[in-house]
């Protein structure tokens, strides 16, 4: 299992993630979140093939599809981290914290 908390920014809409894989790389999903368009995301992205999943381009992934037809903002980093939680979970990638600092000058 594998648990993703988000702090998106600005917004201020956090996300959970909980994955869980099976013994055939089957990963189900468990996302709550306060943004609505990530709730709508949720609804429809409960369960995944790590397999399928992870040798696709980021832009052909489930996750982001359906962010995209969600409707989430060009910048979010639910689906990067969506992708994170997936990888973890099936055990192909070690669990590792990401982080962004952005600043203005």
């Amino acid at each position: 299992m594998a648990v993703v908390e988000v702090s998106p920014g600005v917004c201020g809409f956090r996300t959970r993630i909980v994955s869980t894989a099976d013994d055939m790389f089957s990963v189900t999903l468990e996302i709550t979140s306060d943004c609505q368009h990530i709730r709508q995301l949720a609804e429809q992205l409960q369960e995944v093939s790590a397999f399928q999943e992870l040798r696709l381009p980021i832009n052909e992934t489930t996750a982001y599809k359906l962010a995209a037809a969600c409707k989430t903002h060009a910048a979010c980093p639910i689906p990067s981290a969506i992708i994170k939680a997936i990888e973890v979970a099936a055990g192909m990638a070690l669990p590792a914290d990401v982080h962004m600092t952005i600043t203005k000058d």
